[in-house]
């Protein structure tokens, strides 16, 4: 029986794409001591950073909430949906959170509140919420190999190379 695949759409592979760019970016850029952003240049690329990320994450989790359909095969156990969706959820939560609280630092330095204990709660926030998005990406990258080697085209769906051959 031929099963059914979804295709993304160009549109909803480049979100996905442009949002890894955007992450492995703002790794890259990370600053290492908050002193940094005495550097008004500095603060205000973090802060525009922060933004345009933010604003990235909220469109593509409303256009994705309302345009989603999973790529999972619909025999797919039931274990699989729920890990699937607790997966793409918690990096939506957990990404936004990054980027919020790096705005919070971001407009706590700018007004000039640059030592304390509420700028460095939020410091410590924004750093804590940095182990859990590794481990749901890797969580996430080690699915779509999985699905790879099942050949049952979700890796397809939204992964411009390697692409599975029809049976």
């Amino acid at each position: 029986m031929a099963q059914e695949r979804l295709q993304h759409n160009l549109f909803v592979k480049s979100l996905d794409w442009l949002f890894v760019v955007l992450f492995v970016y703002g790794v890259y850029k990370q600053i290492e001591r908050k002193e940094q952003l005495n550097d008004l240049g500095l603060l205000k690329s973090e802060i525009f950073f922060a933004l345009i990320f933010l604003i990235f994450i909220l469109f593509r989790l409303i256009y994705m909430k309302k345009v989603y359909k999973t790529a999972l095969p619909s025999n797919a156990p039931k274990i699989q949906l729920i890990a699937a969706k607790f997966v793409r959820i918690s990096m939506f939560f957990f990404l936004s959170g990054i980027a919020a609280s790096g705005l919070g630092i971001g407009f706590l330095f700018w007004l000039g509140y640059k030592n304390g204990l509420f700028i460095e709660t939020i410091i410590w926030l924004h750093e804590l919420l940095f182990s859990p998005v590794f481990w749901l990406i890797s969580i996430h990258i080690l699915a779509a190999i999985y699905h790879r080697s099942q050949n049952d085209f979700v890796w397809s769906s939204m992964v411009p190379f390697l692409k599975e051959n029809d049976k």
